[in-house]
């Protein structure tokens, strides 16, 4: 083989058409041709190393013929188009395939690359010998032409992944059209292989270069085709992302998912950076209809190997419950907004605190809540984590305090002297410009300091940058009482209490509910109120159910206590009706 054939070759394979499915763009002109022509067979041929395969044909059953003695071949040789009035008559061609099945006509024209390689013929023929025109010549290269510029079309509009040379999702897209219409309402199972957990993507380019995905994409792209083989088609459709499809069945599409990833992994693939590069496969089954969306595939098979990798697995199986939760918590964040600025979605409720000393309120923490209005109320456990991972956090904080401190004014006014806690996010302590914002809220309230309360998890005070430090300086300077919420749950110890500018402790509910018949929970929980005492804190113990629960913490020296036993999370007429026939009975005698 001459070098210039293996280059002609090598650009072919890079197209990526040889295998591919049938497609209705190559079709249309294929129609074209075999209408002007009123020939019953037409054909976009491509001439690979030992064969004629056709990209496109129509009036002819199967999709490859021998290149030995096929006029396309010639064709493609010698880079001219050819016309054969009949085949019988001709020395080269008389004895060949397409004469003995009955052809008799042949005329091609050749598709040519810019560069000049020919990557094979548009042809027309017929079971009748005949001539061609100088006009049906020049129709027969300008059909060859189109088709050339389809070629081109698809790989210059993205069609090929510039890194890796492989088909990318817009061709996954044309392709899942293409096998609809031979395979329509047959199951098949879509494979997302997933080189890298995506979250860190951005630390390994740090640390690597901005070209260490590239690379490792290209490498994980050899070795796949090199386990796939060239009649198997693999999809580069993200950054360390790729795609196969494949018919059969479940348990099998398992197995070569299992396989796919022992490829990569058997070949080192993860040698460069092994706590990094961890692939992960998704597997999810779909029916072919002419109607099925490439996106939606992928997005099912990503969610599998999302689900793998979380789960610590190597392959993952689509599950539709897990699916629901993830889009569910989408339609959550993406609906946030909307709720933060309706005037009937949000709202506080406020739990009381009582001093067990006097049985007085001292105190309420407001808790936000959420009434949506297609899913009706949703769990703050479920909503407010997603939104403290969102760039929401802040506009939530603003206005849980801004409700907050607007309540806590008007009781204020009242004459109910309690302090309302507030829960703040960590992520909000990097705000550079909360305290400054909480202090505005005041001021604008013409509420004193003391009459709020911010709470703040261990995690959110431990966890300190510089800009948190300087925010919790900010509001210590000011007197804003700051709380430890769920003491217990995170990194408490000695030194850690040492360090946190807080002064109230609020022991967390699992170490308070039914520790009136747990001795080894007595224990803890009395060392944790003298280690607390001893050092300057404020107790509060929350999740109070029972009296004998309150006794004990009374008998241990508890400051205050929270829970259904004095009250549920109330709305504020109820917390103000709540307050006139049992939480402000002690006010006075304080």
């Amino acid at each position: 083989m001459n070098s210039r054939e293996s280059t002609r070759l090598a650009i072919l394979r890079q197209l990526n058409l040889l295998d591919t499915t049938p497609s209705e763009s190559f079709d249309r002109i294929t129609r074209l041709a075999s209408q002007l022509f009123n020939l019953p067979i037409a054909a976009v041929s491509l001439t690979d190393q030992n064969r004629q395969w056709f990209k496109s044909r129509v009036g002819v059953d199967h999709w490859e013929i021998p290149r030995e003695k096929a006029c396309c071949a010639e064709v493609t040789d010698t880079t001219r188009p050819l016309v054969v009035n009949d085949l019988l008559a001709s020395s080269t061609y008389r004895d060949s395939l397409l004469a003995s099945s009955g052809i008799r006509f042949y005329a091609g024209a050749p598709l040519l690359t810019d560069n000049g390689h020919c990557l094979g013929a548009m042809c027309v023929l017929g079971t009748e010998p005949r001539e061609a025109t100088v006009q049906e010549l020049a129709a027969l290269q300008d059909l060859a032409s189109m088709a050339m510029a389809q070629i081109d079309l698809q790989h210059a509009l993205g069609r090929i992944d510039g890194s890796s040379g492989l088909p990318n999702f817009l061709q996954l897209a044309d392709d899942l059209k293409d096998l609809a219409l031979d395979h329509a309402g047959e199951t098949w199972h879509a494979l997302s292989i997933e080189l890298i957990d995506l979250e860190h993507a951005s630390a390994l380019q740090r640390v690597m270069g901005p070209d260490y995905l590239d690379d490792l994409s290209r490498e994980a792209a050899a070795r796949l085709q090199v386990y796939l083989g060239e009649e198997r088609r693999l999809y580069h459709v993200g950054a360390c992302q790729f795609a196969h499809l494949l018919a059969g069945t479940e348990v099998a599409a398992l197995g070569e998912a299992a396989a796919v990833r022992q490829a990569l992994i058997g070949n080192g693939l993860n040698q460069t950076s092994p706590f990094m590069v961890r692939p992960v496969v998704g597997v999810s089954g779909f029916r072919l209809e002419p109607a099925t969306r490439a996106s939606s595939i992928l997005r099912l098979a990503h969610s599998a190997s999302r689900d793998a990798r979380e789960a610590d697995k190597t392959v993952g199986l689509y599950s539709s419950d897990a699916d629901a939760r993830y889009q569910r918590a989408f339609e959550l964040v993406a609906n946030i907004g909307r709720a933060l600025s309706a005037r009937d979605q949000l709202r506080l409720v406020y739990q009381p605190r009582i001093e067990i000393a006097t049985g007085a309120c001292v105190g309420a923490e407001a808790l936000l809540r959420w009434r949506h209005p297609a899913l009706g109320d949703i769990s703050p456990a479920e909503f407010i984590p997603l939104m403290e991972k969102t760039a929401m956090a802040r506009s939530m904080t603003d206005w849980v305090m801004r409700s907050a401190i607007g309540q806590s004014a008007l009781w204020h006014r009242q004459g109910k002297r309690m302090r309302v806690a507030i829960n703040v996010a960590a992520v909000n302590l990097q705000e550079e410009d909360f305290a400054d914002r909480l202090f505005a809220l005041l001021r604008s309230a013409d509420l004193p300091v003391d009459a709020i309360e911010l709470e703040l998890t261990e995690g959110g005070l431990l966890d300190q940058g510089r800009v948190a430090t300087e925010q919790l300086a900010q509001l210590q300077a000011a007197g804003i009482r700051v709380a430890i919420d769920d003491f217990g749950t995170g990194y408490s110890s000695l030194a850690y209490l040492q360090q946190v500018p807080a002064q109230v402790v609020k022991i967390d509910r699992c170490f308070v509910q039914g520790v009136e018949d747990s001795p080894r929970g007595q224990i803890l929980v009395t060392s944790m109120i003298s280690m607390a005492h001893d050092l300057g804190y404020t107790v509060v113990a929350e999740g109070v159910e029972t009296s004998a629960s309150l006794a004990l913490m009374q008998a241990l020296g508890c400051d205050e206590v929270q829970g259904f036993l004095i009250a549920r999370p109330l709305e504020v007429d109820d917390f103000e009706q709540w307050w006139h026939v049992q939480g402000g009975l002690n006010q006075q005698s304080r």
